[in-house]
């Protein structure tokens, strides 16, 4: 029994063992069908080629179709990502800090002030930038020439005029421009375009920087004040113009006379009489002009328009400046002396033309004689003697003048009219100068005199012949000193001497 028994278990063990075997066997095959099967059916889903033309995955928020959902889920974490939206202008945020700070660009928000100044900013970083003025913080220095400055992007504004590198350029005329914000503005020239309004007058501007300097002309605000005298001025190139009156620093120097300026700009509009470039015409009438406010004054003529109103008389006129000096006239104000011989005059552009009498010099010169003259209205009273031209021509007669002037005082022959009176003796003149001469007859005055013997005249023309006798010039003889005389006094009544 116990040798059967054993066989039986022996025979038992064998089964087990052979089963064991099979059903690993099954189990390798059917592991070998899936991998047959999943590669298969990656195969298939790789070749499997999209339909283009099915847009079968619509967007729930927006009414956009995709043709595979992956792109459709790729615009959900695109959403996802940028949570914050702006109501104003749609623009997203990935982070409501983010969009905080943006939405104060709609707002006008400024929620960081300076405790030195009160100016305020909207971001923080503008506002470390501005506190570094106060405190005198200048970190950047030039390699090229020493100088500092406080914030990185002002030394690599600087930098540009050692290399001379224009990087930014103008598509439509190809000027170049060392700052993208100097391009902004001369493409404002082309367009036309002028976006920020003033709120008050109506007054556009091309950039709003340019706008909230006008906008202090309104609110009387002067943030930038002079340390040594304390007044305030509205821009900041305003206050460097003041403080070159008490430093007398003119680091901008002409190379052709001289001249020194405070500011490059001013340097740069001086040099245009030199080369005699005229970038500013007039549309109208296509007259051309040296300064941009020279055509703005000129514009003025084309529309009549006059903004300037006095106070006292009504009177109006083109310019800030011309007003300024109308109303020196109401005053007996005379604030501008000579220190030479005490003369006073309301305007210091008078005292300046005067000043010449005494150094003699001569700065406007005729190109066609090399005659020289102590003010530019002379010398264009001048440039007519050598041209036949007389435009301005008498009505009555038909006479033709070279000068307006001339004309004005021609027609008085026939109107018989004569304006100017002598208060002491009643006579009547037909001009100015005169009843300026005649009432020398009553007072005694002798204007012009003699540096060597001291003896003095009422004329000029009579201490230009008097010289003669002090020189070895042989003197005119009386007929031909007169006729001399005659004509000097002729030119002497029509400009004015």
């Amino acid at each position: 029994m116990n040798w059967f028994e054993n066989q039986d278990q022996e025979g038992n063990k064998e089964q087990t063992g052979k089963k064991r075997e099979e059903q690993k066997q099954n189990e390798k095959c059917e592991e070998t069908k899936q991998q047959k099967g999943t590669a298969e059916i990656s195969k298939s889903k790789t070749n499997k080629k999209p339909h283009f033309d099915q847009n079968i995955y619509p967007c729930k928020i927006g009414s956009k179709n995709f043709s595979q959902k992956s792109h459709l889920n790729a615009l959900r974490t695109d959403e996802a990502k940028k949570p914050f939206s702006c109501l104003s202008c749609g623009k997203k945020f990935p982070k409501r800090s983010s969009f905080k700070i943006h939405m104060r660009t709609h707002t006008g928000e400024k929620p960081f002030s300076c405790e030195t100044c009160g100016k305020s900013f909207g971001y923080k970083s503008s506002y470390k930038l501005h506190r570094s003025i106060h405190a005198g913080e200048k970190p950047f220095s030039c390699e090229t020439c020493g100088k500092r400055f406080p914030h990185k992007q002002s030394l690599a504004s600087h930098m540009t005029t050692h290399t001379g590198e224009k990087p930014f350029s103008c598509e439509t005329c190809g000027k170049g421009f060392t700052a993208k914000w100097r391009l902004k503005i001369h493409m404002s020239m082309h367009t036309g375009e002028k976006p920020f309004s003033c709120r008050n007058c109506g007054k556009s501007f091309r950039l709003k920087s340019f706008l909230k300097n006008h906008m202090r002309i309104h609110t009387g605000e002067k943030p930038f004040s002079c340390v040594t005298c304390g007044k305030g001025f509205t821009a900041k190139w305003r206050l460097k113009i003041h403080m070159s009156m008490h430093t007398g620093e003119k680091p901008f120097l002409c190379r052709n006379c001289g001249k020194s300026f405070c500011l490059k700009s001013f340097l740069k509009d001086h040099m245009r009489i030199h080369t005699g470039e005229k970038p500013f015409s007039c549309l109208t009438c296509g007259k051309s002009f040296r300064l941009k406010a020279d055509l703005k004054v000129h514009m003025k003529i084309h529309t009549s328009e006059k903004p300037f109103s006095c106070d006292t008389c009504g009177k109006s006129f083109k310019r800030k400046d011309y007003l300024a000096c109308h109303r020196t006239t109401h005053t007996d104000q005379k604030a501008f002396s000579c220190v030479t011989c005490g003369k006073s005059f309301r305007r210091k552009d008078y005292l300046v033309l005067h000043m010449r009498i005494h150094t003699g010099e001569k700065p406007f010169k005729c190109v066609t004689c090399e005659k020289s003259f102590a003010r530019k209205d002379c010398l264009s009273l001048h440039l007519v003697t050598h041209t036949d031209k007389k435009p301005f021509t008498c009505v009555t007669c038909g006479k033709g003048f070279k000068i307006k002037s001339h004309l004005n005082v021609h027609m008085r022959i026939h109107k018989v009219e004569k304006p100017f009176s002598c208060e002491i003796c009643g006579k009547s003149f037909t001009q100015k100068n005169h009843i300026v001469r005649h009432m020398q007859h009553h007072t005694g005055e002798k204007h012009f005199s003699c540096g060597i013997c001291g003896k003095s005249f009422t004329q000029k023309s009579l201490i230009v012949q008097h010289m003669k006798h002090h020189t070895d010039k042989k003197p005119l003889s009386y007929p031909l000193y007169c006729q001399v005389l005659k004509l000097a006094l002729r030119h002497i009544l029509f400009l004015g001497f």
